[in-house]
C-alpha cells in the first residue's frame, strides 16, 4: 500500500462516508468546538422552532412572516451547519481512507523467538501480538517482520512497499544507519536478528493509522488564536444583533416608525454578520494540510509540526544525498610529472578493480571510456587485494610483482616515504587545488614511486540551486551540513548556491547551531537519519527522520519521511507554507464578504422599521424578504464552493512575504468583496424567477 496513491478529491466512497459524517457532526458536544458554527446550530434550531409556531398562527416573535420564509430559513441555516460539517468529514475521510488502506496491509504474523541473539539458538513460534519490547526474534527470507526493531545481527534486503509504496528492496543490517526495520515488512534475502522495540498497538504502522485518521489532530497556537478572534467577532455581533429587537420595537411603538424587527431576520442577519465561512472550513483547512503531507509520503505527528514547517526560516541540509547525487564520481586523472596518464590511468583501475564503493566503480568506468582500458581476471596472477581501512585509509592490490595504492594524499605520501620514495611538491598542490574546488584527491602510487591524482567529485544535483534561489525569495536561510573539510565545504556551497555551511560537523557542533539560530527568534528545520543526528532533531522546530534510520532518530523527530529522501524536507516546507496560505486566503475572503452581505441584509431587515434605509439596497434585490433569504442561501452556498479550494490548498509560489501579502489581499480580499454582490443579486434574481418571494 502506497500512502501517497492519488485519489480524486470527490472520490465516491469518501463523499457518501462525508455525508453520513455530516449528520452525525450535528451533536452539540461537536459543534461546541466550534463557536462561530456553534452560534449556526443554535440559530438553526431556534428559526426551528419559529418555524413550528408559523404553521400554528401569527404570533409576536414571528412578527407574521409566513411559514414558507421561516422555514426557508431554518432550512438553509441548518445547511450551513451541514455544509461546514461536509468540509470537515470530506478532509478527515481522505485521512480515514489512508488508514483503511493501512489496516489492510496488516495480517497475522507469527514471530520466531530467540532466547539468544544468534541464528542457530532454539526458536520458539508465539503470536506477533505477544511480543514485548526487548524480545530477541528471527526473521529469514519470506518471513514478515512481526514487530518494529532494532537488526542485532545480520543483513537482509527488505520490501517496505507496505509501509513506503516503493517497490524496490532496501538494505537492513546491524550497526550503523539501516538497522531500524518496521512492523510488516517482508524479508526477501538473508537473515536477520530484530530486537522488538515496541509493544503491541504502539508500532509505528499503530502510529501511522491513528495519525493519518486525523482523529486526534492538535490544534496549532496559530488556529487557536484565530478560533479566539472569530469567536471574539461572533460575540461582538452578538450583542450588537441582540440590542435590535428592543431598538426597532422601540422606534415602532414610541416614536411611531414602521413595524419592529422579527426574530428570524435578526438570526438571519447575526449569521450572515459572522465569519461562517472561515469558520465553517477552518478545520477542513487543517486537516487538509496533513493529508497533503500524508500523500508526499510524510508523516506528521501532529498539525503542529505541519504549520512549524510553513513558519521555518532556517533550513539544514545534509550535503551528501541532499545537495549531492551522494556518490562522488571519478572526472580527470592527474598524472605527476614524468608519468604518463595512460599509466596513472592503468594503476587506477587496477587498484579499484576489487573496489565495490561508487567511487571505486566510477574510476574503472572512467578509465575504460577515456583509454580503453578494460578490466583483467587477476585470480589467475593470484592478485591480492588490499581493502580499505580507517587506519590505513588506503586500498590496493598487489599482483605480479607490483604494488598498488591509492587513497588520501596524507596515508599515501607517508606508504610512499617509508618505501624511500619522494612526493612531488607539485603533486601537493594539485591536491589542494582539487580540494579549494570542493573535490576528494585520491593519489596512486606503485612501490615508492606516486603517479598521481584522481579527481573525485561531489556533483551537485541539477536545478538545486534555482529551488535554493527559491526559498532566499521566500526568506529562507539555507545551511549544508557536511563532515568534509572546510577548503571543501565551501566550494560545494558556492556550488549548490547555499548561504551558510558547517563542515566536519559534528553531533554537538549541530546542536550547538541550532540553538543559536533559535536564540534569535529563528525557526529551523533539519532532517536525520542517525543516531547521532537525534539530539539535533529533538531540538529543532520540524525534525523529518528518515524512514530508513534509526528508531532513535525517528522517536527524536516530529515527521518521518516514508521515501527517505533528504530533499524532501524543501517540499515539507512548502506545503507547510501552503496551509498557511490557505488559511489565511480563506480568513481574508470571508471577513471581506461579510462587509458585501451588509449592503444585502442590513437594508432589507430594517426596511420596515426605517424605510431610509433602502437606500443602501445598491444590488436592487426585489423585497426584503429576497434580500434575506438570497444572503442567508450565499451564506451556505459558498461554503461549498470553497471546499475544494480548502482541500487542495491555495497554490504556493515562491514569493517574498510582501508580494504574497499583496496577491492575498487582491485576490481574496477584493475577490471576497465583490463575489456576494454577484452570487446574492443571482440568487435573488432566481427567487423571483421561481416565484418563491
Amino acid at each position: 500500500m502506497s500512502t501517497n496513491q492519488t485519489r480524486p478529491l470527490f472520490d465516491p466512497p469518501i463523499v457518501r462516508r462525508a455525508v453520513r459524517d455530516s449528520f452525525a457532526k450535528l451533536s452539540p458536544r461537536h459543534q461546541l468546538r466550534n463557536p462561530v458554527m456553534f452560534t449556526v446550530f443554535v440559530g438553526s434550531i431556534l428559526t426551528t422552532i419559529l418555524f413550528g409556531q408559523s404553521l400554528l398562527g401569527p404570533n409576536s416573535t414571528s412578527g407574521g412572516e409566513s411559514p414558507a420564509f421561516v422555514g426557508g430559513i431554518a432550512a438553509w441555516l441548518w445547511f450551513t451547519v451541514l455544509f461546514a460539517n461536509f468540509a470537515e468529514a470530506m478532509a478527515e475521510g481522505r485521512g480515514k481512507a489512508q488508514a483503511d488502506s493501512l489496516r489492510q496491509s496488516r495480517r497475522d504474523v507469527t514471530a520466531k523467538q530467540l532466547r539468544e541473539p544468534r541464528r542457530d539458538a532454539v526458536t520458539q513460534s508465539v503470536d506477533a501480538s505477544k511480543l514485548r519490547q526487548g524480545d530477541l526474534v528471527l526473521v529469514e527470507a519470506g518471513d514478515t517482520i512481526p514487530a518494529d526493531g532494532e537488526v542485532i545481527e545480520g543483513i537482509a534486503t527488505v520490501n517496505e512497499s507496505a509501509i513506503t509504496g516503493e517497490s524496490a528492496p532496501v538494505i537492513r543490517e546491524s550497526g550503523g544507519d539501516r538497522s531500524s526495520v518496521t512492523g510488516g515488512t517482508v524479508v526477501l534475502s538473508d537473515w536477520l536478528i530484530v530486537r522488538v522495540s515496541s509493544d503491541p498497538g504502539s508500532s509505528f504502522l499503530d502510529r501511522m493509522i491513528s495519525l493519518v485518521e486525523g482523529a486526534k489532530r492538535q490544534k496549532t497556537p496559530n488556529e487557536i488564536a484565530l478560533d479566539i478572534l472569530l469567536a471574539a467577532m461572533t460575540i461582538v455581533f452578538l450583542a450588537a444583533c441582540a440590542t435590535l429587537i428592543p431598538m426597532s420595537s422601540y422606534s415602532a411603538t414610541i416614536a411611531g416608525r414602521g413595524a419592529p424587527v422579527t426574530l428570524t431576520i435578526v438570526v438571519a442577519l447575526l449569521v450572515c454578520l459572522i465569519p461562517t465561512t472561515i469558520g465553517g472550513l477552518l478545520s477542513a483547512i487543517g486537516i487538509a494540510g496533513m493529508d497533503r503531507m500524508i500523500q508526499a509520503n510524510v508523516i506528521a505527528v501532529s498539525g503542529r509540526a505541519v504549520e512549524a514547517a510553513g513558519d521555518v526560516d532556517v533550513l539544514l541540509l545534509d550535503k551528501t544525498g541532499t545537495i549531492t547525487l551522494g556518490n562522488r564520481q571519478a572526472v580527470e586523472f592527474i598524472p605527476a610529472a614524468g608519468v604518463k596518464i595512460e599509466q596513472l590511468a592503468d594503476a587506477a583501475q587496477l587498484s579499484s578493480l576489487a573496489d565495490e564503493t561508487p567511487e571505486g566503480r566510477s574510476i574503472v568506468v572512467l578509465a575504460k571510456e577515456k583509454y580503453g582500458l578494460r578490466g583483467r581476471d587477476l585470480q589467475a596472477q593470484q592478485a591480492e587485494f588490499i581493502p580499505f581501512t580507517a587506519q590505513t585509509r588506503m586500498s590496493g592490490v598487489d599482483v605480479g610483482g607490483r604494488q598498488v595504492r591509492k587513497g588520501a594524499a596524507e596515508a599515501v605520501e607517508t606508504y610512499v616515504r617509508e618505501r624511500g620514495g619522494d612526493f612531488p611538491a607539485t603533486l601537493r598542490t594539485e591536491v589542494e587545488r582539487i580540494a579549494k574546488q570542493g573535490g576528494t584527491p585520491l593519489v596512486v602510487s606503485e612501490g615508492n614511486r606516486p603517479l598521481g591524482v584522481v579527481y573525485l567529485k561531489d556533483i551537485v544535483k541539477g536545478g538545486i540551486r534555482e529551488r535554493f534561489a527559491q526559498l532566499r525569495k521566500m526568506g529562507i536561510k539555507t545551511v549544508m551540513i557536511t563532515g568534509d573539510n572546510p577548503l571543501t565545504a565551501a566550494a560545494i556551497a558556492a556550488e549548490a548556491g547555499v548561504d551558510d555551511f558547517l563542515a566536519q560537523a559534528t553531533p554537538e557542533a549541530k546542536l550547538k547551531m541550532i540553538r543559536d539560530y533559535q536564540a534569535g527568534g529563528r525557526l529551523v528545520a533539519m532532517t536525520g537519519d542517525g543516531t547521532n543526528d537525534s539530539p539535533a532533531l529533538a531540538q529543532a522546530d520540524v525534525a523529518v527522520a528518515m524512514n530508513s534510520g534509526t528508531q532513535a532518530a525517528k522517536e527524536a523527530g516530529n515527521m518521518v519521511d516514508l521515501d527517505s529522501n533528504p530533499t524532501k524536507l524543501i517540499e515539507i516546507v512548502e506545503i507547510g507554507k501552503q496551509l498557511l496560505m490557505t488559511r489565511g486566503s480563506l480568513t481574508t475572503f470571508s471577513i471581506a464578504n461579510d462587509v458585501s452581505k451588509y449592503f444585502a441584509v442590513i437594508p432589507a431587515a430594517f426596511a420596515a422599521t426605517y424605510p431610509e434605509l433602502e437606500v443602501l439596497n445598491i444590488m436592487g434585490l426585489a423585497t426584503p424578504t429576497s434580500a434575506v433569504m438570497s444572503a442567508v442561501i450565499f451564506n451556505a452556498l459558498i461554503i461549498v464552493l470553497l471546499i475544494p479550494l480548502a482541500l487542495r490548498g491555495v497554490k504556493y509560489r515562491s514569493t517574498g512575504a510582501a508580494v504574497a501579502l499583496r496577491d492575498n489581499l487582491l485576490v481574496y480580499g477584493l475577490g471576497g468583496l465583490l463575489v456576494p454582490f454577484v452570487g446574492i443579486k443571482l440568487v435573488d434574481l432566481a427567487l423571483v424567477a421561481l416565484h418563491l418571494t
